[in-house]
């Protein structure tokens, strides 16, 4: 299965193309720039979905749904938020088809056009804070917690599976509430929830920090956020929460009245994931034989292989199989009893190593014999023979939580070998070009020597680390004083 998986070394990011396609994670739709997400790689978004929503209501959040279109004007009254979005926006102008003329299928009809047109949704703060206004009247009416579950568009030239494309997946949340503490409080609430996922499900060491101005969320106060590194020594922001001050509330004039009566504009969050934590889960984990999954996100955590010849033989481990498949079920672990009969046990032991199952069990004739199974673990390929005499159900529980630490433990590690502090332009760029990671580096805070950092390097600043010590040092570009370190990469 994994023959034709080219190596991570050799080109990264073919690696990354071919593992999603033969893993049946996704594929190339008929409409350019979108994918479809295939039924495994759907399962695995499913599991992220269903925790990240869990841990959303754990701390007062409730889900709704907000249009797909939205009026053209809507985007104008956020001068910053436009800015930031106009070039990426699909626009609707006409409400109707009618046969072409000549025959030749349909063709849009002139005389539908709208009065206004449509944006396709690319994130929805203005629609959602034009439906406030109609929610807030007072301080008895905040906050407003609220999450939905979305697809959204943003125009994309160059794309790549589950990183960037045309159409994604994700969830928005947007909150109002009364004052400004409660509000920064918030962003930096689902920061750290956001990180807690990121780290406790997905194995995946991450970055808080806070986006410095020219990378803030247009029309934002201040962006916090969690970034993590992948392999090939690129960063991913995996996560934002924004802070969004009263600009939208005074862009839609959401106001309340407070408990003295006054009238006050409300203040605002916004915060999302989408499905681009796929692709970290991917790039952070898998190597050349194919995925590595977690497996509190794996959608089948066992996998049961039978080594038979004859059916007497496939049926007596099929027995054998049932009762270990209820014993782990009971404990919540998911099992499949891969039994089929078209493909050897080589092939289906490449399979399933390529789609990243955490575990996998061998049942053969032998192993009937001497009341044993043969356990192989992903993460590392280490193999055992273990007697069904013990307790199985205990062993791979225990598995299931050695494997998700080891997973995590590696990238941790992975990381803090490729996090090198720098004190100098010459040294930033001899690091960035031969190693790559993230890089620890004074900066004056002017958005001019980021730029030309950007344009000179192709890094760009990730983020100021909230855990970030006051460090008295200067500008690796400029030798203008600098306060602190910030964390510089390449990123996708």
């Amino acid at each position: 299965m994994s023959k034709g998986l080219p190596k991570r070394s050799e080109d990264y990011s073919l690696w990354y193309n071919e593992l999603v396609k033969k893993a049946d994670l996704a594929e190339n739709s008929a409409v350019r720039g979108c994918m479809v997400i295939k039924p495994y790689g759907y399962s695995i978004w499913e599991k992220m979905q269903a925790e990240i929503d869990r841990m959303f209501k754990e701390t007062g959040h409730s889900n709704a749904y907000f249009p797909l279109f939205i009026p053209k004007s809507y985007l104008s009254k956020e001068a910053d938020h436009v800015d930031g979005f106009a070039k990426e926006c699909a626009v609707v102008t006409h409400y109707r088809l009618k046969n072409d003329e000549d025959g030749k299928g349909v063709v849009v009809d002139p005389d539908a056009k709208l009065e206004e047109e449509l944006i396709v949704r690319p994130t929805s703060e203005t629609i959602i804070w034009s439906t406030y206004k109609n929610w807030v009247q007072s301080y008895r009416d905040l906050p407003i917690l609220v999450n939905q579950w979305a697809n959204v568009v943003r125009w994309e030239m160059r794309t790549r599976f589950f990183l960037r494309t045309t159409e994604f997946l994700w969830q928005e949340g947007h909150t109002a509430h009364a004052t400004k503490q409660e509000a920064i409080d918030e962003s930096v609430q689902m920061m750290n929830v956001y990180a807690q996922f990121a780290e406790e499900f997905m194995a995946l060491p991450v970055v808080r920090g806070i986006k410095s101005e020219s990378e803030r969320f247009a029309g934002a106060v201040e962006t916090y956020c969690i970034e993590a590194l992948m392999q090939d020594g690129k960063a991913l922001q995996a996560g934002t929460s924004h802070f969004l001050g009263q600009n939208f509330a005074k862009a839609f004039d959401v106001k309340f009245a407070t408990k003295e009566g006054k009238q006050e504009f409300v203040w605002g969050t916004s915060w999302g994931v989408s499905t681009r934590l796929m692709g970290a889960l991917i790039m952070a984990h898998s190597d050349d034989q194919g995925l590595v999954l977690p497996p509190k996100l794996a959608p089948i955590q066992v996998v049961i292989v039978p080594i038979y010849k004859g059916d007497d033989q496939l049926k007596a481990i099929g027995v054998r199989a049932d009762e270990i498949i209820a014993s782990l079920k009971a404990v919540g672990i998911s099992v499949k009893f891969d039994d089929r009969d078209t493909y050897k046990p080589g092939f289906k032991f490449a399979e399933w190593e390529l789609k990243g199952v955490p575990v996998r069990i061998a049942i053969g004739q032998r192993d009937m014999e001497n009341n044993s199974v043969e356990i192989a673990r992903r993460d590392t390929g280490v193999k055992e023979t273990f007697s069904l005499a013990d307790d199985l159900t205990a062993k791979i529980s225990g598995l299931m939580d050695e494997i998700q630490e080891s997973i995590y433990n590696k990238a941790f590690s992975f990381r803090a070998d490729n996090t090198r502090p720098v004190d100098t332009y010459d040294e930033f760029k001899k690091v960035l070009e031969e190693d790559g990671g993230f890089i620890s580096a004074h900066w004056d805070g002017t958005a001019e020597t980021e730029e030309k950092i950007k344009n000179e390097t192709k890094a760009t600043i990730r983020c100021i680390p909230i855990d970030a010590i006051a460090e008295e040092g200067v500008c690796i570009y400029s030798g203008k004083p600098s306060k602190r370190r910030v964390l510089f990469a390449k990123a996708y």
